[in-house]
């Protein structure tokens, strides 16, 4: 199985799968608490790819959970039993260090660790660099034109060739070039051997860019993050077939194309960081991946690969290109958030356990080996110990700053609430803390947006040449205004554009679309963190804000917006249509349009078949939730005491599907939300708060199939009295399907004073639970 990023689905899907595929990041999501997952602890294979990450971004997470799956194999040998030892395989690029990342993944030097030359390859490759003297980058690239277009031809052979650029612009000015300089000195086409010119002429024409098709049937292809599925499948099967032999790509996707070629041309070897505002290398991982990339094994006897770069960075390519990469651990700067994670799992509960958890990394046996690297002031065991010291005594003191840990004399270390919620949410522990100190009891949808858009998660967010202005003018038609201090370099100021955008529906440039794509993923993540934090201040409006925003966020809409709005296709012409219908029932809802006579809906909607399709498919899975509740010995209410309200929820099936015995229960709960990036399945909120108070008195969250039973507990009201507390069934997918029903109940007096005095304790030490 593959995982999905999603805990409650993958826990499903790895309870039954023998072989699991996942990122580094899932498996840390799911391994982080292997004591309570049998699937974690039963692993017996775990295989590493592209191990040479570690040095990279990647790394940290990386380096965690290799640590983590040694420690877990170790602990399971110490309790003895007939536990099968783990084996661990590491594949990697050439690596100058290899026999010390042997070592620390439990790897014998002497009969397991294989290292090779960066000259052995599946087929020879021949690597030609050429170093232009401009300094100014444009200009640089510019030059690089003429070049590249010479590479092609002296070197490709008529063979697949592919282009690497630094940006989707440099990608489809440069596939013009080359086409233009091949019509203009030879007169042909780079189109293969055997393409048919009409073929490739009338796929090009339905491909959606102007400039793709141009390019395409001279038999060159560009591909960019943010093409359209069906353009980017269309090129990517011409150009297996052969039928195209240039492809040109910007470098950020060259890990999204699995494709190879004879001749690879890396034009030119810097990016532009908007956050740093300048050129950036690209990392030496990329480079070598796109090298990688000539070997058509089997097919070719040697691959080229041609470097363009700028004349003083010549040698320095060379050295990194030909010889081992040196391997270097970076968790010392991420230690917070795994630290939390491991303090959440008990796997650290003093001061030495974080010491010995340090042991574990390849950190440790980096320390003495590079000292400098690390700012170590000597190599003996003392110096060693003392900095390793100082290390966990700054990362838990910075958690337990943020209230995520707490710390006491004797040096024992015990999680507390906001710490939980970032463990198992998977969020950073500053923007936890963020969160914290952010909210209030008075706290609206904006104010959880302005909260959400500052999350540290946003920090990485590309800013790219020009996007400033670009983000400017798109912020100037916004129906709210961004806060005064919003800076338009910030990336988060970028997220909560975007989000803007979103919920406004705004067209977008292909690159911008592709970063709204990550913050919505990112922000479906984070909300439930939100509305946890808020719970745990009971607080029931700002709680109910959040909830709607995650509505707003998979749906693509604002609150206030027609719910109906969410239908696809759905415009303001047919709302008015809608609206001005004289019918039995005014149309306000989803089930309104289920409910109509055909002839009625399509004389509404007037939308073509293959239209009307998504509308249906929209409208079924629009969930139906029948709900009742009852609350248990409502006679017998006394102040101070735990109130239990028992909850059903069924979903309402059609009777077509009730009589289809092979009716398939996974499928419900499949959100359709075409404006969201991915595939998200229903969850749902049940709360009980006083609408009158503000206050918010317990919470639990549901994933529903067919039918659940779940319990709230809370604590009845000190004063007694009559009541008139709110239930609520509230969607994280769609707007307007939530419920609110009322909840009377009559508090009767305690017992006597002493008894209040204890529930009152067993209240607090409930909370904190």
């Amino acid at each position: 199985v593959q995982l999905t990023g999603e805990v409650a689905s993958d826990l499903k899907l790895i309870a039954e799968a023998k072989i699991i595929v996942c990122t580094a990041k899932q498996w840390d999501t799911i391994s982080r608490r292997w004591r309570q997952r049998k699937a974690v602890q039963s692993v017996t294979l775990f295989v590493v790819d592209d191990m040479h990450f570690l040095g990279g971004d990647a790394g940290p997470i990386m380096e965690v959970i290799i640590s983590r799956m040694r420690f877990i194999s170790t602990q399971k040998q110490q309790k003895g039993g007939d536990a099968t030892q783990l084996r661990m395989i590491g594949l990697s690029a050439s690596l100058a260090n290899a026999r010390e990342v042997g070592e620390w993944m439990g790897v014998s030097s002497s009969k397991g660790l294989f290292n090779f030359s960066p000259k052995v390859r599946p087929i020879p490759l021949e690597i030609y660099f050429h170093s232009f003297d401009q300094s100014n980058f444009a200009s640089r690239l510019m030059a690089m034109g003429k070049p590249v277009y010479n590479a092609v031809m002296r070197h490709s052979e008529r063979k697949p060739s592919i282009i690497f650029v630094p940006s989707r612009r440099q990608a489809q000015l440069t596939a013009i070039d080359l086409m233009t300089y091949y019509q203009s000195i030879e007169g042909e086409t780079f189109l293969g051997k055997g393409a048919i010119p009409e073929e490739v002429a009338k796929i090009a024409g339905n491909l959606r860019e102007p400039a793709l098709q141009q390019v395409t049937t001279s038999g060159i292809g560009f591909l960019h993050d943010g093409m359209v599925e069906s353009d980017w499948e269309q090129i990517m099967d011409l150009y297996r077939k052969g039928s195209i032999t240039v492809l040109v790509c910007p470098v950020d996707i060259c890990w999204k194309v699995k494709i190879v070629a004879h001749l690879v041309v890396v034009m030119g070897t810097e990016t532009f960081d908007g956050r740093e505002r300048r050129y950036v290398d690209y990392p030496i991982a990329d480079l070598l991946h796109m090298m990688g990339m000539a070997s058509r094994q089997g097919i070719d006897s040697c691959g080229k690969c041609v470097i363009m770069c700028h004349t003083p960075k010549k040698e320095h390519l060379k050295k990194l290109l030909y010889d081992p990469l040196p391997i270097e651990s970076h968790i010392d700067h991420y230690l917070h958030d795994h630290f939390n994670s491991e303090i959440v799992t008990k796997t650290i509960s003093c001061m030495q356990d974080a010491v010995d958890y340090i042991t574990w990394t390849l950190l440790y046996r980096r320390l003495s080996k590079n000292p400098n690297y690390y700012n170590l002031q000597g190599t003996s065991n003392v110096h060693l110990s003392e900095h390793i010291s100082e290390m966990v005594e700054t990362v838990l003191g910075d958690l337990e700053a943020s209230k995520c840990c707490q710390l006491n004399d004797d040096g024992d270390v015990s999680p507390l609430n906001l710490g939980m919620i970032a463990a198992y949410y998977y969020v950073q522990y500053e923007t936890i803390e963020l969160i914290a100190a952010s909210l209030t009891a008075k706290t609206k949808v904006r104010g959880i947006l302005e909260i959400l858009s500052h999350a540290s998660e946003f920090g990485n967010l590309p800013i790219r040449q020009g996007e400033e202005k670009a983000l400017k003018i798109l912020a100037r038609n916004l129906p709210q205004k961004l806060p005064e201090s919003a800076q338009f370099q910030d990336p988060r100021t970028k997220a909560l554009v975007l989000l803007h955008c979103h919920f406004g529906r705004k067209a977008l440039s292909t690159d911008l679309r592709t970063d709204q794509k990550r913050v919505l993923c990112d922000s479906i993540n984070l909300i439930p963190a939100i509305v946890d934090v808020i719970s745990s201040n009971g607080w029931l409006k700002p709680a109910l804000a959040a909830m709607e925003l995650s509505q707003m966020v998979v749906q693509g809409l604002w609150n206030k917006d027609n719910v109906l709005l969410q239908i696809p296709h759905f415009t303001k012409d047919i709302l008015e249509r809608c609206e001005a219908h004289q019918g039995e029932e005014p149309i306000e809802s989803v089930f309104d349009i289920l409910t109509l006579e055909d002839d009625v809906r399509n004389g509404l909607l007037r939308l073509p078949d293959e239209k009307m399709a998504d509308v249906a498919v929209f409208c079924n899975n629009y969930p139906n939730i029948e709900m009742a509740f009852d609350v248990l010995d409502s006679d017998d209410i006394t102040a101070s005491d735990p109130v239990q309200i028992s909850v059903k929820l069924e979903r309402e099936v059609d009777d077509e599907d009730e009589e289809e015995e092979d009716i398939d229960e996974a499928q419900f709960g499949k959100v359709a939300a075409p404006l969201f990036p991915k595939e998200k399945r229903e969850g749902w909120w049940i709360v009980v708060g006083n609408t009158k108070t503000n206050s918010l008195l317990s919470l639990k969250r549901v994933t529903l199939q067919r039918t659940q039973k779940i319990m709230l507990e809370f604590m009845a009201p000190e004063e007694p009295g009559d009541y008139n507390l709110t239930l609520f069934c509230m969607s994280d997918s769609y707007l307007g399907c939530d419920q609110e029903y009322s909840v009377p109940i009559s508090v009767a007096v305690g017992e006597s004073d002493d008894d209040d005095g204890d529930d009152d304790d067993s209240s607090g030490g409930d909370e904190s639970d």
